[in-house]
């Protein structure tokens, strides 16, 4: 396979993740948004299974079935019996909209270009442009962090944060498969911690608004 072929399926499945942290970033329904976690992490998995192609290494076949397993399937389903366990509303109001939301991401990726393209300057095109991308979809995460006000569409933001880790790490030749592995654990665990938080909040507030915990503390100062 040619090296033109390996660059721009390479691409193409990057720039399919950062749009699909743009329509994370956009909707306000939580129920499309976990669906779109899910599709994002099914899109990192088959980038994952083309990097193990491309550069020989059958561990990255590995990190493509721990993805596919955990984050594309019991990871969604997990979020969305919470969901339904704790009755939450269909909608979801974010804390800007999205509008200015969507020019942030914008912004955001413009900084993550300028500052990952001239720094790997001595680095081949695919795994500077593919760190570019990487960056972006982590920047993306984080903003959606910044701008929901649930802790679950929170937490969804912070996996999505961590899909871009996982882009980034497969893009990178050599790196140990036990490094891959550890991540995926840390994030499982995550996941554990953040149901128990939910229902926490949930008994707490009857609410998984984190605005509410702001009402709370200016009550008791």
């Amino acid at each position: 396979m040619t090296h033109g072929v390996a660059y721009d399926l390479s691409h193409l499945l990057g720039g399919i993740i950062l749009v699909l942290s743009f329509a994370l970033l956009s909707q306000r329904r939580l129920d499309a948004v976990i669906t779109l976690y899910a599709a994002q992490a099914i899109v990192l998995a088959v980038a994952a299974s083309w990097q193990g192609w491309s550069q020989g290494v059958t561990g990255l076949y590995v990190t493509a079935a721990v993805t596919l397993a955990a984050k594309g399937v019991a990871i969604p389903s997990a979020l969305r019996r919470i969901a339904h366990r704790l009755n939450l509303r269909r909608s979801i109001e974010p804390a800007l909209g999205v509008f200015p939301t969507m020019v942030l991401g914008v912004a955001f990726v413009a900084l993550a270009v300028l500052v990952v393209l001239p720094t790997t300057a001595q680095s081949q095109a695919v795994t500077r442009e593919d760190l570019a991308l990487a960056l972006s979809v982590v920047l993306l995460g984080l903003l959606m962090m910044m701008t929901r006000r649930s802790a679950l569409t929170q937490v969804i933001g912070f996996l999505s944060l961590e899909n871009g880790l996982i882009l980034a790490a497969i893009s990178i030749a050599g790196l140990p498969l036990l490094v891959e592995l550890a991540v995926a654990f840390l994030v499982l665990l995550a996941a554990i911690v953040f149901g128990v938080f939910f229902f926490r909040i949930r008994d707490r507030f009857d609410s998984l608004d984190l605005g509410h915990l702001d009402t709370v503390g200016r009550t008791h100062l």
